[in-house]
């Protein structure tokens, strides 16, 4: 690693610490991504391999961050450390909306619908090639030209997946059937996020910021209506499914006003209770909202 010098550590999380890193040769700016391996691992594990083959596939697309290397070296203890070496982006969704909310501009319905395109664009294709990214919570990175990237934690799939960890999925943008206990979900998880970082861009607030699995769900509850077999069937077998307050579903224009009727019928689509209505990133591209979008250029 005596190629890179670690400028600021940018992030820290179960997977381990994100540095903004200069490599001396070139004097590029990368993020340096350090992967703990277990303990009890001697070399790196088939998962990590795995997860890397993943990445690299992904950084095909130019809507995913790229992953330009990986080193491999020795901590002081003599256990492998892995270096996943990134391209660098500026900015994130969660410092670009608070930009806005700071100077109380709107975000413009334009810049709105081309971030919002180019994320579906990037999900179709993490999608389209068996892969569940799982991981929204704020996911876009930019450059100074707002150009979406997707960043976090991708897994294979296999249909129908089998449950993760709910701490994996940030609370706010975790879909309802993940914080009902559903046992197998899908690509469906990922849109629902999808939905709730639309609504964010408009707003420039969290549409169902909750502070708890329960109060997450209520704050669904309460905009959408208490679901039942009726709207989505199978719902009451869930393990997590108690008797809920019964709310009737309120119009989405009233929690995401500015929002024209196009964009809101999007919306709808990717909140729907039953994942399977749930639109796919691929249907999303092509609905009428994007229809102004110049699509060749993003």
């Amino acid at each position: 690693m005596d190629a890179f010098e670690k400028l600021e550590k940018v992030g820290e999380g179960t997977y381990g610490k994100v540095y903004r890193a200069r490599e001396k040769a070139t004097g590029k700016i990368v993020a340096l991504k350090k992967t703990r391996l277990h303990e009890d691992d001697e070399g790196v594990p088939p998962t990590t391999l795995r997860e890397v083959s993943i990445l690299r596939m992904l950084s095909r697309d130019p809507h995913v961050v790229r992953l330009l290397d990986v080193k491999q070296g020795q901590n002081k203890e003599g256990k492998t450390v892995l270096y996943l070496v990134f391209e660098y982006m500026d900015t994130d969704l969660k410092k670009f909306i608070r930009s806005f909310r700071q100077t109380g501009e709107i975000i413009p319905a334009k810049t709105v619908k081309s971030l919002m395109y180019q994320l579906c664009k990037g999900v179709a294709f993490c999608h389209g090639h068996g892969i569940l990214h799982r991981y929204f919570s704020f996911p876009f990175h930019f450059n100074v030209r707002p150009e979406t990237k997707i960043l976090g934690l991708a897994r294979a799939f296999t249909l129908p997946i089998k449950k993760y960890t709910h701490e994996i999925l940030t609370l706010w943008y975790r879909a309802p059937e993940v914080l009902l206990g559903s046992t197998h979900y899908s690509t469906a998880v990922d849109m629902w996020s999808v939905g709730c970082i639309f609504a964010e861009l408009v707003t420039k607030q969290a549409l169902f910021p909750g502070d708890s699995e329960l109060q997450q769900l209520l704050h669904i509850f309460r905009l959408l209506g208490t679901p039942n077999e009726e709207i989505w069937p199978g719902v009451s077998a869930l393990v997590n499914w108690h008797e809920y307050p019964q709310w009737n579903p309120q119009s989405l224009s009233s929690a995401v006003p500015n929002l024209d009727e196009n964009g809101l019928d999007l919306l709808s689509q990717m909140l729907q209770y039953e994942p399977s209505k749930r639109i796919s990133g691929k249907k999303a591209m092509e609905h009428p909202y994007f229809d102004d979008v110049d699509k060749n250029r993003l």
